[in-house]
């Protein structure tokens, strides 16, 4: 049997698993994004799917490598990403959940990923998963050696329809367990907003199936807030500036917000 070390998943075109960019961004705040790429390691093919369909929702969040840069750019923070497709491997899932490499997505088959052998999936997780998160771990030790508080911001986009039903939200504040002060103060300071269409938990509740937050944030005891924007706003350069305008005021407007309730670290 060939080994993994053998035959690598990730050849010499394919790019790293995770870049970080903004790196000496001196801010509380640390963005990541769990779907910023819809890359597709060469050795995998296009995973048997028309250009059109890997540029679609179900391989990325749309829009957010943009907006992550942008707004660690406004926030003076570090945006750590990942390229690869969430169809190659979710990173924002446990990686042996059947969901982590679906066989279908919103309807969509998938061929590359029909009857998946445990082999296969373990070196997906290796080559880009398993990275991922070891690299969003050491820089959260690289900071906390630094004595450099972090509030994690996890950065995600959803699509404006699902199922046929339309979503109605604009953004959505999802949190459930861990330090939820700053997700809420956050949350405040957008539905004060009344221009804006905001979700509580919407379109998505933070549950068992998220990965990141609750790896990094909950065990920490970090403040955290996990961001959806809706796609169609990202389309433009203008709606990323805009809406890297909006979370910069507002993440600035939450910290003080739990400074002056007198609940801040």
């Amino acid at each position: 049997m060939v080994t993994l070390l053998e035959n690598p998943l990730l050849g010499a075109p394919d790019p790293a698993p995770a870049r970080l960019f903004n790196a000496g961004g001196q801010s509380p705040f640390l963005i990541v994004g769990d779907h910023a790429g819809n890359a597709i390691p060469q050795q995998l093919g296009t995973l048997g799917l028309l250009e059109a369909d890997r540029m679609r929702h179900i391989a990325w969040d749309i829009g957010v490598y943009d907006l992550g840069k942008a707004l660690a750019q406004a926030l003076d923070a570090p945006f750590l990403f990942q390229h690869y497709s969430r169809l190659v491997i979710d990173c924002n899932r446990d990686p042996y959940h059947p969901d982590a490499s679906p066989a279908v997505s919103d309807g969509i088959v998938i061929p590359g990923n029909a009857e998946l052998t445990p082999d296969r999936i373990a070196a997906r997780v290796a080559a880009i998963h398993a990275p991922y998160h070891s690299r969003i771990a050491a820089e959260l030790a690289r900071r906390a050696a630094a004595a450099q508080p972090t509030i994690f911001l996890a950065l995600h986009s959803f699509t404006p329809t699902l199922d046929g039903t339309s979503r109605p939200w604009e953004i959505g504040i999802l949190h459930d367990g861990g330090d939820t002060r700053f997700a809420e103060a956050l949350l405040a300071e957008l539905i004060a907003r009344p221009d804006i269409t905001v979700g509580d938990n919407e379109p998505y509740q933070m549950d068992a199936t998220d990965y990141s937050v609750p790896r990094h944030a909950y065990a920490a005891g970090m403040p955290y807030a996990e961001i959806e924007i809706r796609q169609d706003l990202l389309a433009e350069a203008g709606g990323v500036a805009a809406w890297s305008l909006t979370l910069c005021l507002a993440c600035k407007a939450a910290l003080q917000r739990i400074a002056a309730t007198g609940a801040g670290s």
